[in-house]
């Protein structure tokens, strides 16, 4: 079964935030995954949903286990539910 295009964008801003917050470019993420970076990009902008064995790698090269990275997007999908629930009043 796919991921939900919701978690596929939750991941992909999750592996981009943890991207930022070590402050590596793309190439830099390339260069510790072998994962190219278009493709990094397309993960990025939830436009690919990575393989399990994709996953590992970019959790590795971004110093994370695969479950830490998968929680952050989880995470991120939850707020961003939460958020389209929520009244427009209590999102201020």
């Amino acid at each position: 079964m796919p991921a939900s295009p919701a978690f596929q964008l939750a991941l992909g801003i999750a592996v981009k935030a943890r991207r930022e917050e070590l402050g590596l470019t793309q190439e830099q993420v390339y260069l510790r995954t072998d994962i190219q970076q278009r493709y990094l990009s397309n993960v990025e902008t939830g436009k690919r949903n990575p393989s399990y064995a994709s996953l590992r790698r970019l959790a590795v090269g971004l110093e994370l286990s695969a479950s830490e990275l998968i929680a952050r997007a989880e995470a991120i999908e939850n707020t961003s539910a939460t958020n389209k629930r929520a009244p427009a009043s209590s999102r201020r």
